[in-house]
């Protein structure tokens, strides 16, 4: 085998997608290493993958085989919104321990506090900040049908020397408007790896609730126009299940496509109970923020 899997995926709802996404991850994809084996981990299973959504506020959105539960997709969504922005290390202190990045400091904040020397003992300041999130929401307010809406998080500087460097790199929107007025923002999503059955559902429905509640809202704020999700595209150069996961993923879902319906191993976001359950989280995730930064 000389080439890398590349899995497309097409379905209506985030939910099927995902699921259609890593049953075709299961059945198709190559055996790789990576650097995040222990000794005696199983080889991961990997692929490059694209997925469309065309509908990404519809249910069936939340599937029950991704591990963690509502409170944990909430918190992630307020961390896509920055309420984690200060976690993230002074890049000017060796001994700070903390994140290297939030994903939402790089889109609102872009820019680095310090550039290594080649002989990495000097740094200067970069000296700048861009908020990509404002001039996105700006250029879609003021042409809709422009194709220069992108934001980044890669910067070469910082990110080709961490252990843990971003996975998202780029975020792309352009918006078609139908025959009745009412805006469609369209959005393509490229992450460089993306650990399929341990992260990649928080990360598609939290840039779901990302691009409603940051991007679409604000610009029908501004606009005047009812703006909706149109299709989501979501790109992984390397889309794997690591080798440690691989039973639990079984257990989980492979093993049980036989034996279970559909609608069993699926929520409805907007059931009552599920949206009640995702909106009551996020007073304790905001007292859980707090308590960690009064002990850090």
């Amino acid at each position: 085998m000389k080439n890398i899997p590349v899995l497309v995926v097409s379905e209506n709802s985030l939910a099927k997608a995902y699921e259609t996404a890593l049953v075709r991850l299961y059945n198709e994809g190559i055996r790789f290493e990576t650097q995040y084996d222990k000794p005696g981990d199983p080889l991961s299973i990997d692929c490059t993958m694209n997925i469309t959504i065309l509908e990404p506020e519809s249910d069936p959105m939340i599937h029950k085989a991704f591990p963690g539960g509502i409170e944990d997709l909430k918190e992630y969504v307020l961390e896509l919104k920055g309420f984690k922005d200060h976690w993230v290390k002074n890049m000017n202190d060796p001994d700070d321990t903390r994140w290297e990045y939030t994903y939402h400091g790089r889109l609102i904040n872009y820019g680095s506090w310090k550039e290594l020397k080649e002989n990495k003992t000097e740094s200067h300041d970069v000296g700048f900040k861009v908020n990509q999130i404002e001039y996105v929401i700006r250029k879609l307010v003021d042409q809709p049908f422009t194709r220069q809406a992108q934001m980044i998080t890669w910067m070469p500087n910082l990110d080709m020397k961490v252990y843990d460097p971003p996975c998202l790199q780029s975020l792309w929107y352009r918006i078609l408007e139908d025959e009745d007025g009412v805006q469609w923002l369209n959005c393509n999503i490229r992450f460089r790896s993306n650990d399929a059955w341990g992260a990649n559902f928080m990360n598609m429905f939290g840039f779901i609730r990302f691009n409603r509640e940051i991007i679409a809202d604000e610009i029908a704020k501004r606009s005047g126009k009812v703006v909706n999700l149109g299709r989501l595209n979501w790109h992984a150069d390397s889309w794997h299940i690591y080798g440690k996961d691989i039973e639990k993923a079984k257990a989980m879902l492979f093993d049980r496509l036989e034996t279970t319906k559909f609608e069993n191993r699926i929520f409805n976001f907007h059931d009552d109970f599920i949206r009640e359950m995702y909106d009551e989280a996020e007073e304790p995730i905001l007292k859980k923020i707090e308590e960690y930064d009064e002990t850090h």
